[in-house]
């Protein structure tokens, strides 16, 4: 598969005609090139932008809206075409990305294209002045998307169909390492007739492509969804230009269990929030603490049901546990399960690289269980994410809040328990964006996104996304 950049509503080579491997994980091989774009790209794109946004910041809010749900609409009439292909890149279960990827990137067009049309000013009466403020909300100019490999299309229209609603033009760069469905989501925006130059996609590396766009001078405003130390990065290279930054960075989730909660409930879900996509999502519970009163009940049963997970081919519809995204993430996570024992952690299940007939050369690993007595170690402190957990025991409530909060990261929690007092006294002192009781991943696309400490600055979603991709004026009206 040979991948271009979409710049002004064409399909075009890097300029340099530098290209990059593009790798299967499901069996190790190349399938396809993508290029490895540089600052000329990003400088032809960016003219395309500038020019586009004189008129798409213009047309009516419907116009736009129209143009948004056209895409959705044929997003899920592909539901089946770009499933496949994300799973060729990522390695995660083609089931999985037809039931929850795909579907939430149409999602994704549809909200904003109807959101944009709430989206309200403000207007202040200044009573005895004989004045009237009026806030208006414009968009910024050309904007930098960067999206990250684990939920490609589903976070890629995170961020461009917010910023593309409220009239702004997009410099978009996926992840290198699956760039397939950013690919064919040009080829869709093209066929719902949204205008040359609004979105722009090129390809390349995180330290080129990627370099050029957050340091460029014309880019308005960055939207980044990675790594933690990247995202310093970012804000080191971008906050002196006077950027607008959006970082949603790691996550280190406790999942935190009450002897109260309806355990099969919970018990079925934590084997999600778990190994979900390989346990490649931010929002995974990867530290899980459990109440002493039904700890051993717990691991006895956590263990036969992970054990039951199918690790297989993606393509396999009994397939539960995928191909990890590449060799090199494959390996570091593997090392994280090496220190363990170093550390006092003991392996309760799996550890192992996992060979899959006739796919040998594949990214494949057991999900891993692994007990620790202390949240200092190494496997609870830093980001694995991949397709392990550590589980320990606690004994009080005021434990279990210390444990919970004694990370660097604040993304989300997950508690399980019946006992309201309890929800509301948690709720207020984990110290994350997102608390989740008695459930997890139910996201309404209204509700603000993001996270505290060290995972991330600003908050995404709803019509925090549409105040991030605008800037406010005030508008002040004396009369007589």
């Amino acid at each position: 598969m040979q991948i271009q950049n979409y710049i002004n509503g064409q399909f075009v080579n890097p300029i340099s005609d530098s290209w990059l491997d593009n790798y299967n994980p499901a069996n190790g091989e190349v399938y396809g090139k993508i290029p490895n774009s540089d600052i000329a790209d990003v400088e032809k794109a960016i003219e395309a932008a500038e020019l586009a946004f004189k008129n798409w910041s213009k047309i009516t809010l419907e116009e736009r809206g129209q143009i948004l749900l056209k895409i959705s609409e044929l997003i899920l009439a592909n539901l089946q075409s770009l499933a496949e292909a994300e799973s060729k890149d990522n390695g995660k279960p083609v089931s999985l990305a037809k039931e929850v990827d795909i579907p939430r990137a149409a999602s994704n067009f549809k909200y904003f294209a109807n959101a944009i049309t709430q989206f309200s000013s403000e207007a202040h009466e200044s009573i005895g002045h004989n004045a009237v403020n009026f806030t208006l909300r414009e968009p910024l100019g050309v904007v930098g998307c960067i999206s990250p490999w684990n939920l490609p299309l589903y976070l890629f229209t995170w961020k461009i169909a917010p910023a593309i609603a409220a009239g702004n033009c997009v410099i978009a760069k996926p992840s290198e390492v699956t760039p397939a469905t950013a690919f064919l989501l040009a080829e869709i925006c093209k066929e719902a007739g949204l205008p040359n130059g609004v979105l722009n996609i090129i390809h390349g590396l995180g330290s080129t492509t990627g370099q050029a766009i957050v340091a460029h001078q014309k880019i308005k405003a960055i939207s980044f969804t990675g790594g933690t130390k990247t995202g310093a990065h970012i804000a080191k290279v971008a906050a002196p230009m006077f950027k607008k930054l959006s970082l949603e960075l790691g996550g280190k989730n406790p999942n935190i269990i009450f002897a109260d909660c309806d355990y099969d409930k919970m018990l079925a879900t934590t084997v999600r929030s778990s190994f979900a996509n390989q346990g490649q999502i931010c929002l995974c519970g990867s530290r899980i603490f459990v109440e002493h009163k039904i700890y051993e009940k717990f691991k006895t049963d956590f263990i036969q049901k992970v054990s039951e997970l199918k690790v297989g081919h993606p393509s396999k519809e009994e397939t539960q546990i995928g191909a990890l995204v590449s060799q090199q993430h494959l390996e570091k996570v593997k090392s994280y399960i090496d220190i363990a024992e170093k550390e006092g952690g003991k392996i309760l299940y799996g550890g192992n690289k996992v060979e899959v007939a006739n796919f040998e050369n594949g990214y494949y690993l057991q999900p891993t269980i692994i007990e620790v007595n202390s949240n200092q170690c190494k496997l609870n402190q830093e980001e694995i994410f991949g397709p392990v957990v550590t589980i320990m025991r606690f004994e009080t409530d005021k434990q279990a809040i210390e444990l919970a909060n004694d990370t660097k990261y604040g993304l989300s929690a997950t508690l399980w328990t019946n006992n309201l007092n309890r929800t509301m006294q948690f709720s207020k002192q984990l110290k994350t964006g997102i608390v989740w009781v008695n459930t997890w991943m139910l996201r309404d696309l209204r509700t603000p996104f993001g996270g505290q400490k060290e995972s991330g600055v600003g908050r995404e979603g709803g019509f925090e996304a549409l105040r991030f991709f605008t800037e406010q004026k005030n508008l002040c009206i004396k009369y007589n």
